[in-house]
């Protein structure tokens, strides 16, 4: 089953997704480049990788949200296709009006990396169906602008669809109820700021229970 992993210029995880993939297994890996616009037809996930694209000047994401090969992801989404957003990836989604609300600069004003525990909101995603809700999750952070902000009318729709997957147990940004991870209404879109690619050897495994949900989800079981 073909996955893609594309490129923005500053882009600094798409070799982490990359193996990550390989490593869960049965996904045939193939590297997209922002300027180009394939068909993603064949695909099955798409993913869009942390990182510092364009410089994150502007706002982050802003730049790399019309980037050609996005209508193209748009157009993937729309039918149904699955997309992931990590990090810089995740303030693409929600610059692109794939996801909703957007990310801030951090509370602290600080460039946080570390690790954090996140909490499994609901299982009725793809992204979480292996899990239990209220499972935590040990996933690393790095960024300046992680900060979920969102209004009052938004955020109820977030609750009322259960579109809010990841929540922090000690809030390392100032997101707003703690939000993490939201997906779309269609549950096929995901972002979420921590790094579940980071997260997928032997020592530090949370993060394939991200990817192992989705390949059951997919029905892929090698």
């Amino acid at each position: 089953m073909k996955a893609g992993v594309i490129t923005f210029p500053g882009s600094n995880c798409d070799d982490d997704v990359v193996d990550s993939l390989k490593k869960v297994g049965g996904f045939d890996v193939e590297r997209l480049w922002h300027k180009d616009t394939p068909d993603l037809s064949s695909f099955a996930l798409v993913v869009l990788p942390g990182g510092f694209s364009y410089g994150d000047y502007l706002r982050c994401g802003a730049m790399a949200a019309r980037s050609p090969i996005m209508e193209k992801v748009k157009n993937f989404s729309s039918k149904g296709g699955f997309v992931l957003g990590i990090c810089n990836g995740f303030q693409i989604l929600c610059e692109s009006g794939l996801l909703p609300g957007a990310l801030a600069r951090n509370l602290s004003l600080n460039f946080i990396c570390k690790d954090v525990t996140v909490k499994i909101e609901t299982v009725e995603t793809p992204w979480t169906r292996s899990t239990e809700k209220n499972t935590t999750l040990t996933l690393p952070i790095a960024h300046g602008e992680g900060r979920f902000v969102i209004d009052n009318d938004g955020y109820e729709e977030l609750v009322k669809n259960s579109q809010i997957v990841l929540t922090y147990q000690n809030n390392p940004n100032g997101s707003t109820h703690n939000i993490a991870g939201v997906c779309n209404k269609n549950n096929n879109v995901f972002g979420l700021m921590p790094h579940p690619e980071r997260a997928t050897d032997l020592r530090i495994h949370d993060g394939l229970k991200i990817w192992s949900s989705l390949k059951i989800q997919l029905g892929l079981h090698s």
